[in-house]
């Protein structure tokens, strides 16, 4: 990590826009730092300020021609899932069966020193019907964990059933295990189990420095492709105790806002409990007590996902004609986000299906104070009128495009019909009806660097196949300014980081990325970052 020291950061093409929209947007020819690590000009080369800095003595840095963006900043992330993810056995490649078997196997006999095999990014669609522990068992002995793409459904095999202790017996508020006719839990949890039962465990097991160093490989990672800010989209004790051993050991090279997980309990007091909780934690931790490690709200999942249908809808899955109601309803949810509104944190809501955003926007609308910036995430399904309705409710649209790739969307049109699948991530109608949107990349349940999520925002084609023709409801991507605003200064505003983040203007942090890239929407995937800065410090990048 470099210096902080006062910089004139000339031949490049500074990023400027208006609001968090992206409109009007330009470029500067130089930004000047101060020794603190705060922007003190943005403009012209040949502005006196220039002059004046560089006779005080300030450092000349050379961006060679590059755009220069500011920092990206991730609306909706899951930090130490996604370092343990990093750390883990990807099925990312796989087709079918067959191939996650030979992986894990292959993986397993390569790692004989690992008490539990550990895996990510399985789809559903990898293995059509239903999936059981059996299906597993013949790989290796060890307890195998299989998270699905989304973090809404883990698949295990006979072992970590047994190791969780759930094969005769156990229940979870808002989840579902999955079991045979005999009441023998068949290898599928989802929702709420994986949060309280899965992670949990997992957690356990896990050392605390092996934590800690998945903490920073994600940071490490994150900083290596632009982003000098992130949220933290279900912070719960053990991440928090994590991050607090990782705080110790020195200055984060990134800041982080975090939203505190909510999970549904049987009654009333006890989901109130945990609002209190969050509120005692944002008493320590908030923007005037740890600037750059807050708490910011809390995080209250309403539905599960499309491809699991468990996402709360309207009408029925056009498959088998049922539907999955929602994890809260809006009785129960009303206290919850009124209490937390009324202590001053923001709400963050996971809805998915029209009905669960229309749920959602109905809690937000009912029950909180105008001005909080309260936030929907995903909103991965839309009737018009409630996409209308978040500008005017000042809620933030938090979403993320990776979800919108079209190769992950195969199944969408027999689940669904193609009818709905028109109304699928309306991106560009929250923007017209005023609604600020926050961009992320809800990694680890998706790829977190940055540009191939604005690809798919600009574009709606696929970055993980760029040769696939589909393009996914291109009335509703966006332009390519308004998808860099709203990965920099959209998820800056979301968590009231604007004042010191999401724009290159004067008074604001030096967070910002070097990128070679063409300013082009179809040409995002081609897009380098070279450096990335930090408080006029550079956390990544050459010499």
């Amino acid at each position: 990590m470099t210096e902080s020291t006062a910089r004139i950061f000339h031949n490049g093409k500074f990023f400027q826009s208006s609001g968090t929209d992206g409109k009007n947007h330009s470029f500067a020819e130089c930004v000047v730092t101060d020794a603190s690590g705060k922007i003190a000009h943005v403009g012209n080369l040949s502005d006196e300020q220039v002059a004046s800095a560089e006779a005080a003595g300030a450092a000349k840095q050379d961006m060679q021609g590059q755009i220069v963006l500011p920092g990206f900043f991730d609306g909706h992330i899951h930090l130490l899932s996604l370092g343990q993810a990093m750390r883990s056995l990807s099925l990312r490649h796989c087709k079918n069966l067959d191939d996650i078997k030979s992986t894990i196997k292959k993986y397993a006999a390569a790692h004989p020193e690992k008490q539990r095999i550990v895996c990510n990014e399985w789809m559903f669609a990898m293995t059509p019907g239903k999936v059981h522990a059996n299906m597993l068992d013949d790989i290796d002995p060890r307890p195998i964990f299989i998270d699905e793409k989304s973090l809404h459904g883990t698949w295990c095999n006979t072992a970590a059933l047994k190791e969780l202790g759930i094969i005769d017996e156990g229940e979870v508020e808002g989840g579902i295990i999955e079991r045979d006719s005999d009441g023998k839990a068949t290898g599928l949890l989802l929702e709420s189990c994986v949060m309280l039962i899965i992670w949990p465990h997992l957690a356990r097991m896990a050392p605390m420095e092996d934590k800690v160093a998945a903490l920073k490989g994600a940071i490490d990672a994150l900083n290596a492709v632009g982003y000098t800010g992130a949220v933290d989209m279900a912070l719960d004790e053990n991440s928090l105790e994590a991050l607090r051993a990782l705080r110790q050991k020195g200055e984060l090279p990134i800041r982080l806002a975090a939203h505190w997980l909510i999970a549904p309990k049987k009654n009333e007091a006890e989901n109130l409990a945990q609002v209190d909780r969050a509120i005692e934690l944002w008493k320590e931790l908030n923007a005037e007590t740890s600037p750059d490690f807050r708490i910011a709200g809390i995080k209250i999942i309403c539905d599960g996902i499309i491809d699991a249908c468990t996402a709360a809808l309207l009408e029925p899955y056009s498959t088998n004609g049922t539907n999955s109601g929602p994890i809260w309803t809006l009785e129960e949810i009303a206290p919850v986000v009124r209490k937390a509104d009324a202590a001053g944190l923001q709400c963050a809501l996971h809805a998915i299906g029209d009905y669960a955003c229309k749920m959602a926007i109905d809690a937000l609308e009912q029950n909180t104070t105008p001005g909080r910036r309260h936030r929907i995430e995903h909103l991965e399904m839309t009737k018009p009128e409630d996409a209308a309705r978040l500008g005017k409710l000042g809620i933030t649209a938090s979403v993320q495009p990776v979800h919108s790739d079209p190769a992950i969307l195969r199944a969408w049109p027999k689940l669904l019909g193609e009818g709905r699948c028109g109304r699928a991530f309306a991106y560009k109608d929250f923007a017209d009806g005023g609604a600020v949107l926050a961009l992320g990349s809800d990694a680890p349940t998706a790829p977190y660097p940055p540009f191939p999520n604005m690809y798919t925002a600009a574009t709606r084609r696929s970055a993980r196949e760029p040769e696939l023709e589909t393009v996914v409801n291109p009335q509703f991507a966006l332009e390519l300014s308004a998808a860099v605003a709203a990965a920099t200064a959209g998820s800056a505003y979301s968590c009231f980081a604007d004042g010191s983040a999401g724009k290159l203007e004067v008074g604001r942090s030096a967070d910002f990325a070097v990128v070679d890239m063409e300013w082009d929407a179809k040409k995002l995937l081609q897009a380098k970052v070279k450096q990335t800065w930090f408080k006029g410090k550079k956390v990544f990048g050459d010499a």
